[in-house]
């Protein structure tokens, strides 16, 4: 057969067929088999599962998983080696037969074992969460060796027990049953170590490889409503181990240990660490969820920022202090939207904030009309001892400060270095006087200084005449609108802050006249 394997699985309804475990050779002399293809394949999904499941459920960066995969793959082929070498030593004589991987001969719970003293190593390097980490990597290790196990397919290795009337054997740890088979699992195998011609045996590769299908499709179900961290670690053991320790009983090639101690061969060791795997996984599950009752914060999980917001777990770089020679970059500048200032395009940056100041003033309080004016109250008659006080004092300042206050402005009282004083807003009609108050003022007029007579409302309603007269913790009026013809001579006031409106002073009349 020149090493060939003959198959059949006359259950399904596929008959014998011959198996080449060198897929193809180079150079005439390297054979490529398909075991070795089909470990590969499993490698570098299982490379790019880890990489999408921990960003997305870890935030993790696929250049720290890039990182966690270089080392985790060499240490996991020499741990695979190294556990199927010591617990067979009797097998190999020389350095060579040790490191001869292409003749077979890996265990997984070793490359298990080596993945993840790899995994420990650069977490602590990189200062990566492990359990996190451990959980995005458990589900694509059950797919690797999903596919592992079809590379023993074409190998023609890793079958159970003959399959012989219905029946075949079972062992569970040192106890050996006899357990019924249903033709359907069978499957027809030659070379095997039973006989000559073809023989019907356990396809215990199948029975493997299908039981981790499952597995790693409930694995990324549960990881939608994972609890803590490890959870996803913690249910692969459980999984995993209680089934190769059923699966394991019905192999012929298992590695044994505690030969002569516990009966001829001893116990296999894939069953024994099958049954560790599966008690200590699953009492983890349940003793974990009851300590966070009381300990919340113990293995807590939180979504990345992916699906929620959250940053990813590796450490966050010091900040460079920002100098001339080394200026601070922002990664994602966010983009200057600059808002129209006016509808008028055509006229300067000025005189467009201008108009804007003078249309809000026009919303808040009308303007008075600047073409026609405010019809003047008509003068009672002053009485006599009104007239005596009008007398002494300064005509300049004697003037009614309505009529000053109502006065249009013209053009040249709009400079631009002294913007016009805010207009006051009309007063109301003044009430009538009473005589007996107003010959008091009189009285009292004559005694003072003339320039001291003023009364406070004047004082009060008096316009500044010059620049001197402003106090600097007043803040500057506003100017008024000038007419569409003198427009691009405004000059911006000093402060942007809009004056606090005084409160209007009492008029001269009897409320005064007392004090």
């Amino acid at each position: 057969m020149n090493g060939n394997v003959i198959v059949s699985f006359p259950g399904l309804g596929i008959g014998e067929t011959e198996l080449n475990p060198v897929a193809f050779t180079l150079f005439g002399k390297l054979e490529v088999r398909w075991y070795g293809l089909f470990i590969t394949l499993g490698i570098a999904l299982a490379f790019l599962y880890v990489a999408w499941r921990a960003k997305k459920s870890e935030g993790i960066k696929p250049d720290d998983v890039l990182d966690v995969g270089l080392v985790t793959v060499i240490l996991s082929i020499i741990g695979a080696r190294l556990y199927y070498v010591l617990t067979s030593l009797e097998n190999y004589h020389s350095f060579y037969d040790v490191i001869a991987v292409w003749n077979g001969g890996l265990g997984i719970y070793g490359g298990v074992l080596g993945g993840a003293l790899g995994i420990f190593i650069v977490c602590k390097v990189k200062k990566i969460k492990m359990l996190r980490l451990y959980d995005a990597a458990v589900p694509a290790v059950m797919f690797a060796q999903v596919l592992g196990r079809w590379g023993n397919f074409f190998n023609g290795e890793a079958y159970g027990y003959q399959i012989v009337d219905g029946s075949s054997r079972y062992f569970f740890f040192l106890k050996e049953f006899s357990v019924p088979v249903s033709s359907f699992l069978r499957m027809g195998l030659l070379p095997n170590e039973f006989s000559s011609s073809l023989a019907y045996v356990h396809p215990t590769f199948l029975y493997e490889s299908v039981w981790n299908l499952i597995g790693f499709v409930l694995l990324n179900l549960l990881y939608r409503k994972k609890k803590f961290n490890g959870q996803i670690l913690l249910s692969y053991l459980a999984w995993y181990g209680f089934g190769r320790m059923f699966i394991e009983g019905l192999r012929t090639d298992s590695l044994y240990i505690f030969k002569g101690i516990f009966g001829t061969d001893g116990v296999r060791i894939s069953q024994l660490v099958g049954l560790l795997c599966f008690l200590i996984g699953t009492a983890l599950l349940i003793f974990i969820p009851i300590w966070r009752r009381k300990h919340p914060e113990f293995a807590a999980y939180e979504k990345p920022a992916a699906e929620t917001g959250v940053q990813t777990e590796t450490p966050e770089t010091p900040e460079t202090p920002e100098t001339p020679e080394n200026p601070v970059r922002e990664e994602n500048p966010e983009p200057v939207v600059e808002e129209p200032l006016d509808p008028h395009d055509d006229l300067p940056l000025e005189e467009t904030i201008a108009e804007q100041m003078f249309a809000k003033r026009e919303n808040e309080e009308p303007a008075p009309d600047p073409v026609e004016e405010p019809a003047a109250p008509e003068p009672e008659e002053p009485t006599a001892e009104m007239a005596n006080s009008t007398e002494k004092t300064n005509p300049a300042q004697g003037e009614s400060p309505v009529e000053e206050n109502n006065a249009v402005p013209t053009p040249k009282e709009l400079e631009p270095a002294q913007p016009a004083a805010k207009p006051r807003r009309k007063p109301a009609e003044k009430a009538p006087v009473a005589e007996e108050p107003a010959a008091e003022m009189a009285t009292s007029t004559e005694k003072t200084n003339p320039a001291q007579s003023e009364s406070p409302v004047e004082e009060n309603n008096a316009v500044p005449t010059e620049p001197k007269e402003l106090e600097p913790a007043q803040p500057a009026p506003k100017p008024r609108r000038k007419p569409a013809n003198q427009r691009g001579t405004v000059t911006l006031p000093g402060k942007k802050k809009k004056p606090a409106k005084k409160t209007p002073v009492a008029k001269r009349g009897s409320d005064h006249a007392d004090h």
